[in-house]
């Protein structure tokens, strides 16, 4: 099972204890300050050194990612993607450009009509994706695309080995398995805030936080009319595997704090766990989340979901008071969960309209 989700697949979704710490020589470490990166812009913008051939300003930067601390000499200049979740917050922070190659899954659904086809021209390594929904990619391959950056860690690809080869990996904070928090949105702005002083967009991140501080705090007032009170969100398995639901640790958590909805399994801790159909019938919510992935609109897997684990008599299916959503929209923290807060909402007036 890989350490973090590359695409978030139901396989490599339940929590993990914290990895095994691992204790790197210092110049390990210093393989990860991106000499490609130190050696690539000039410019006086903040955002790839400066005229007189100094460091950037913020640089060097070091912070910690799950088991590692990170350091960045200079902002990186070559992104490699093992993962969908960061696209918008790259885009958003004026650096998709930096995206040299991609691999896995970014279905068209996520993104507008312009952004698609940006990341339809970058370079797809592999669209290998495993019947469990992971990707499958040798690591040989990514160290050929001579990153500064890699966003995702998926089997197979170490830590150690891109930075020998001179490139940091990024792994959502939410994947990391160290805290028992409930989940905010504070871990995405705070995941935002992170990205823009990586690539030296500390002003461009404030900006687009910002602009998700009050679509959040929209959504939620005008949910404070809702009579939906419980929920639940679900992963159901393709092919008669185990069904997935969320807890407290799971942006699917904060999305229904913000809604004034209660998440039925939140007392657990956990962000994401196996379920069998007795609870989730016992608990009986007003309506089910069924989070997917692909590019159809959910309704197959949520029909082949509800009959595999016979969950015809939740008031919820009855009613049919079910939304299929993809996976992005509700994990990990990018601006798509900002996205998919505000779809479920439409989808909750028109509910109860």
């Amino acid at each position: 099972m890989p350490r973090t989700p590359l695409i978030t697949s139901p396989a490599s979704q339940p929590r993990r204890a914290p990895l095994r710490r691992r204790t790197l020589m210092t110049g390990l470490v210093g393989a990860v300050g991106l000499t490609a990166a130190c050696s690539a812009g000039s410019g006086s913008d903040g955002t790839g050194g400066s005229d007189g051939g100094g460091a950037a300003e913020g640089f060097p930067l070091e912070l910690a990612n799950c088991e590692a601390t990170l350091r960045f000499d200079a902002p990186p200049e070559r992104i490699v993607l093992l993962e969908s979740a960061p696209v918008t917050t790259l885009d958003g922070i004026g650096v998709l450009d930096r995206v040299v190659s991609r691999a896995g899954a970014f279905p068209p659904g996520y993104y507008e009509e312009d952004l698609a086809a940006r990341i339809e021209v970058i370079p797809a390594l592999s669209e290998d994706i495993d019947a469990s929904g992971h990707l499958q990619i040798s690591q040989e391959m990514v160290i050929a695309q001579e990153p500064d950056i890699v966003f995702g860690l998926p089997n197979g690809v170490t830590r150690e080995a891109l930075a020998v080869a001179g490139a940091a990996v990024m792994v959502q904070d939410i994947y990391c398995g160290t805290t028992e928090e409930r989940a905010s949105f504070e871990t995405l702005y705070t995941t935002i805030s992170t990205y823009g002083k990586v690539f030296g967009r500390t002003e461009e991140a404030g900006s687009l936080v910002a602009a998700l501080l009050e679509r959040v705090a929209a959504v939620s007032e005008s949910a404070q009319d809702l009579s939906t009170a419980t929920a639940a969100v679900l992963y159901p398995s393709l092919g008669g595997g185990p069904l997935y639901t969320y807890g407290s640790g799971s942006m699917v958590t904060a999305q229904l704090d913000a809604l004034g909805i209660e998440n039925v399994f939140a007392d657990t801790d956990e962000r994401v766990f196996e379920i069998s159909a007795e609870p989730l019938l016992a608990a009986d919510p007003d309506v089910l989340i069924v989070l997917y992935q692909g590019e159809d609109d959910g309704s197959d897997v949520t029909e082949e979901m509800i009959a595999q684990d016979q969950l015809s008599g939740l008031r919820a299916v009855q009613e049919q008071a079910v939304l299929p959503l993809l996976f992005n929209f509700a994990e990990p923290a990018s601006p798509l969960v900002v996205d998919g807060l505000e779809r479920i909402h439409e989808w909750l007036l028109e509910q109860e309209g």
